[in-house]
Order: structure tokens, then sequence, then C-alpha cells
């Protein structure tokens, strides 16, 4: 334990960070991440976010050494995306009951996962997670993965990232901790050469980097790693022989990249693929890096010459949709990378941004929002349900983009809503990605339900004054008759 909580603390102490290197000491230890509240919704436990970060590593297994509950339901919970094997979606877990904890059996059953699993699978490699009751309890996950490892020749990595130690965000700097300890730099490969790069915090979600990765290509530069989106387990511990890396999501893996570039020399830079502007940039100096690394300089020119290209044909393809989203207001509710990349990408195209949060959002993504948006007024920590309904419903935003859990609130504003958050159905990486993205917030502005729903019900509305016209004989004889049965009926029913 005391090994876990020295290691949080060197997490904590992140030189990478501008703002991290003003801070005094004693400010520095307590991190960037606030502590969780007792018994509240915290978006995540450190245990998820190390999940978060791993999981998608495809041809591995992962065993959740605990009670079945934390385990959950990991099939498509992310919505990362693989081009081979689906093992990574499988749920492992060592389901330890109470009798197992009192008994002391939670080591045994844990070799015994691991020993199942390598028989029945044959994965490359296993990451184990530790939880809070196996973390109480004391099982030693280290030595266990330790003597696996020996006896059955394949990488067995403890992650020792239980969900009471802190956040989400947490979670993810000691999954990146994990890797850099456990499995960067345990393989050589034999054919590492002059344009490899590493891709760090970037998912995959809904394929999106495959939008993305067809470009570098066209160039020549290979991905020796993506990290953590549709990656392979020996090609990460071979990312090690990169040349050059880009860091997409610093709030998770800056830890990763730094350390990375102290033991190897692989110099890193902070960019985006969301929006044209940014995709053109991140391509500039990826291939910049290279040529610093050694590469041959001819790359930038092949570099801005399939920049041109891509730039013409996404901005033919933006023009249409240009006159029906100018001036539209747009609510971003979500963090991170998508807090400043998103808003960039879209004011490129003439939209407003009426707000964004900046919850889940580092200094340097807050100090880039300003520098976009010149105006503080519209970024936001955490905006509470109620004042984020009063907002749509006063009709201050034309859509809101965020993740599915407020979704609803958008509906009961009766406002267009597109998810934006690792759930989503579409791609948004990249030139195609910018276009799509474009086009399914066209669809859902335009959408014809809204002006639907925005009708007032019928019962809502006051009833019409209907004259009443003079009846025919004919009327007037056969509603006698009606009123003389009902009344003889009545009569009946009276003396029975």
């Amino acid at each position: 334990m005391s090994s876990l909580r020295a290691k949080i603390q060197d997490v904590f102490n992140e030189p990478a960070c501008e703002q991290n290197r003003g801070k005094d000491a004693k400010a520095r230890k307590e991190g960037c991440s606030k502590p969780l509240t007792p018994g509240a919704a915290a978006g995540g436990c450190a245990f998820d976010g190390a999940k978060i970060v791993l999981q998608p590593i495809t041809d591995a297994a992962h065993l959740v050494h605990g009670p079945l509950a934390c385990e959950g339901n990991s099939w498509d919970n992310r919505g990362a995306a693989s081009s081979g094997p689906t093992l990574w979606r499988t749920s492992f877990t060592t389901d330890l009951t109470e009798l197992d904890v009192v008994m002391g059996q939670g080591e045994r059953k844990l070799f015994k996962a691991i020993r199942e699993i390598k028989e029945a699978y044959g994965s490359p490699a296993i990451f184990v997670y530790p939880t809070c009751v196996t973390a109480l309890i004391g099982d030693d996950i280290e030595a266990v993965c330790k003597r696996t490892a020996a006896k059955f020749g394949l990488a067995v990595v403890p992650v020792n990232a239980p969900g009471f130690v802190g956040s989400k965000n947490l979670g993810n700097k000691l999954a990146g901790e994990a890797l850099l300890e456990h499995v960067i730099g345990t393989l050589e490969p034999d054919d590492a050469g002059p344009y490899d790069i590493n891709i760090l915090g970037e998912f995959n979600l809904s394929g999106e980097f495959w939008l993305v990765k067809p470009l570098l290509d066209r160039l020549g530069i290979r991905v020796r790693a993506c990290i953590p989106g549709d990656a392979r387990y020996a090609d990460i511990a071979g990312a090690h022989r990169a040349r050059a890396a880009m860091m997409v999501c610093s709030t998770a893996l800056i830890n990763l990249a730094r350390k990375m570039e102290q033991r190897w020399g692989i110099p890193f830079f902070e960019g985006s693929f969301y929006g044209i502007t940014d995709t053109s940039e991140a391509l500039r100096q990826i291939s910049q890096l290279l040529v610093k690394k050694g590469a041959d300089p001819e790359i930038l020119g092949r570099t801005e010459a399939l920049i041109a290209e891509e730039e013409a044909i996404a901005w033919k393809k933006l023009a249409a949709y240009r006159p029906r989203l100018e001036g539209k207001r747009v609510l971003l509710n979500t963090g991170g990378v998508k807090s400043w990349s998103v808003v960039h990408a879209l004011m490129e195209i003439g939209i407003e941004i009426v707000g964004t949060s900046v919850k889940k959002s580092t200094l340097e993504d807050k100090e880039r929002i300003k520098q976009i948006l010149k105006d503080d007024n519209h970024m936001f920590e955490q905006m509470a349900a109620r004042e984020l309904y009063a907002m749509l419903s006063e009709h201050k935003a034309d859509i809101m983009l965020s993740g599915g859990r407020t979704q609803f609130i958008a509906l009961k504003a009766k406002t267009p809503w597109l998810d934006i958050n690792q759930e989503r159905q579409h791609p948004y990486a990249g030139y195609h990605g910018m276009v799509e993205l474009v086009r399914q917030i066209d669809l859902a502005i335009h959408n014809p339900i809204w002006r639907q729903v925005r009708e007032p019900a019928p019962w809502d509305c006051q009833p019409a004054v209907r004259q009443e016209l003079p009846r025919t004989k004919s009327e007037t004889a056969t509603l006698d008759v009606v009123q003389e049965f009902a009344g003889t009926t009545a009569g009946n029913f009276g003396e029975r």
C-alpha cells in the first residue's frame, strides 16, 4: 500500500504540466483532480479509469479481481472499435464472495482464473485489476501475477488502481504507469524505422482513428502503437522504438508521454484530430518532429500537399452546410480535449458557441478555450441539471452536444441533442469526421420533429365555441323517444 501511495504522489507531481511547475510543493502534491465526495456519484473511480485506458488493448484478457458487481457489463461499454480481436470485450472476473473473503481464498481464485483464461483463450497477455475489496483485505496481486507469468509463459500485468484511491483521471494515469513498468520496452521490434510514431490518449471511439490513419499511411508514417485505441499487446510492448509521439488527451496520459521521452528520447506534442485546422496542424507537427529525429525533410513538402488536397475536399463539402448552420448556437457540455478542439472545429464554419463545460479539462485546455472564445463567460465548471434545462427551454441554444447522461434534459426542453462522448455512433475525427459532425448537427437541428413537439398539445388549446343549430323535426322526435326510453328504464330500476 505504501508503494501505491508513493506512486500516486509521483503521478500528482507532473513536471510536463506548465501550471503544475508553478505550484509550491504542497499544492503540487495535491494534484489537479478534486477529491471525491463520499457517497456522491463521482463520475467514475480509479479502477474505472484504469480499465478505460487499458481495455481497448484488443488481444489481451482483462481480469477484474473482486466481487462480480465491480466488473459489470464490459461489452461495448466504451464504444471503442477493434479491427481484429474481440477478446477485450469479454468480461472476466474472479467473482469473490463473502465466504472467499472470510476464508482468504482471494489469491487462490485469482491464480485459478489466470490459468483458465490461458488454457481457454491463449491470450498473449492478461491485465489484472484489483478492486476496493481485494485491496482492503490485502491480496498480493503482484506476487500472483509474477508467479503465473513465470509458470504459464505469458505476460500477466498487475494494474494497481483500486477504486478508493481517487478519481477516474487518477486511474487513467495509474494505468499509464502500469504500461511503463510492465509492458513498454519488453519486446524489441525488428522493423523499426525513421517514420514510426506513437499516438497516446486516442481511444478509437466509433472507429474514428481509422479516418486519420489513412492520412498517415499516405505520408509513409507508421503508427507503431496507438495507446490504447485498437491496440495490440506486442505493438505497445515495442512502442519504445518510435521516433515521435502525439498526445491526444493529456488529461489521461501526460505522465506516460513525459516518461517515454525521458527514458527513450521520444519527443511529443499535444494536438487534436477534431476539426480541419487542428487536423492539418497535427499532421504538420508530426512531420516536423520526425524530421528533427532524422527523417528525410522531403516529408514536409508531401505533408503540405496532402493537407491542401484534403482541406479543399472538406471545405467544398462543408460549403453546402454553412448557409443552414451559420449563426446557430451550440451548448457544449463535455470536457477534456473536446472542450476546446470541438469548439474550434465548429467555429470554423460559423457556428456560435454559447457555452462549453470545462469540468474535466486541464488548465492548458482552459487557456486554449479562452484564446478561442475570447470570453470567459462562455466557460462553466459545472452546470446543474435545472440550469441546463432553464438555458435550453429559454431557447438560448439551438442544440446541445453532450454525453448520454444529459440527453434527457435536452429532450425535456424540446431542444435538439447530439451525442459527442464515448457512446456516439459516428466518428468525428479527421477531415471526413468533421464533415460528418456538421452533417449530424444539421440533421438534428432541422429535424421536423422539433417543430411538431413544440406545438401545444390539443388539450392545452382553448376549445372552439360551436354554435348550436336549430334541430329539424326528425331530430326533435328522435330526441323525445330517447328521453322517454331513458325515463322508463330508470323507473324500472327504481322499482327493483
